[in-house]
């Protein structure tokens, strides 16, 4: 009788360290939510939102393109060890589709952009029935979607609501400003050569936001192709028009504009690498390109600079 009653004291202590460690993994030792974030530009937002309440770790650092980004084991873990999961959503994160819609059952996983009306989005021009998802280049799409993250953080942890809320309106006043200044600073350039040419289709959100005309070498993922006839084709608008700048993307290798650029000199057209952007990614952390204001900035500075 004696065995019996030990080893029920044994179960019932080994329930009730299982369940003290199930609850820690909803929070680490200081209380705070453990947020998991695919790109930078969601976990700037996240941090500006949640303050000290929370703890955010994002799987796309600098340079990383979301189209082909897999995951790895140790995001898998990320995964699991976050409270709530943000995500672009529209097809951005291609390849982690079907991871993100298993964890989905088990935890809040939210997809941000998704959130805007279908009608104030870009449809893809080779695919009608997708969307451009780089809506993170139109600010007032993008505070839209900023919105979802502090709707979604409130209803995570109702307590900290009034918090949330403050920190929100704060992080959407910074981004009117930034709005005003990226319009301001594009009027600047004369009209017709506001012609952004860069290697994937990352800006029609942009170009549409502050008025100017975009051409990409691919479409809106990097995971699609581009030819022989696509740098041609490119080439030819550049002469004709005489467009003199085309720009590199952190995220994306300088191949496939340098063939542009070199194409158009084999036609006696002289082009120029008017600077780098940052498109899907941001740029190093602790850097003022680690921000989006200061990414978005550093975009709206160097295509000026180019341009005017």
């Amino acid at each position: 009788m004696k065995k019996w009653f030990l080893l029920i004291i044994t179960c019932l202590t080994i329930s009730l360290l299982a369940a003290c460690g199930t609850e820690k993994s909803s929070g680490n030792s200081e209380g705070k939510i453990k947020v998991t974030t695919t790109t930078g530009q969601i976990a700037d937002a996240v941090k500006n939102i949640g303050g000290d309440k929370v703890e955010v770790t994002s799987l796309m650092g600098p340079g990383i393109d979301p189209h082909l980004y897999k995951a790895s084991q140790g995001d898998i873990q990320k995964f699991n060890n976050a409270d709530i999961i943000f995500y672009s959503g529209l097809l951005l994160e291609g390849k982690l589709g079907d991871v993100l819609g298993k964890i989905s059952k088990d935890k809040p996983t939210v997809p941000i952009a998704e959130a805007i009306s279908k009608d104030k989005l870009l449809s893809d021009k080779n695919n009608p029935n997708a969307h451009d998802p780089h809506v993170w280049f139109d600010i007032e799409l993008w505070t839209e979607a900023v919105t979802e993250v502090e709707k979604e953080l409130i209803k995570f942890s109702p307590e900290n609501k009034e918090l949330f809320e403050e920190n929100a309106k704060k992080y959407k006043d910074e981004l009117q400003k930034l709005d005003e200044y990226a319009k301001e600073q594009i009027q600047s350039i004369p009209e017709e050569s506001r012609v952004l040419v860069t290697a994937h289709d990352a800006f029609g959100y942009f170009g549409h936001a502050y008025g100017l005309e975009v051409m990409g070498l691919q479409g809106l993922s990097t995971d699609s192709e581009y030819g022989l006839n696509d740098v041609q084709n490119l080439v030819k608008v550049l002469a004709e028009r005489n467009i003199k700048a085309v720009f590199i993307e952190s995220s994306i290798s300088e191949k496939s504009i340098n063939a542009v650029v070199e194409g158009a000199k084999k036609k006696g057209h002289e082009v120029k690498i008017g600077g780098e952007l940052f498109s899907d990614a941001m740029g190093e952390e602790g850097t003022e390109e680690g921000t989006y204001a200061g990414m978005f900035k550093h975009n709206v500075d160097t295509i000026v600079s180019s341009l005017k």
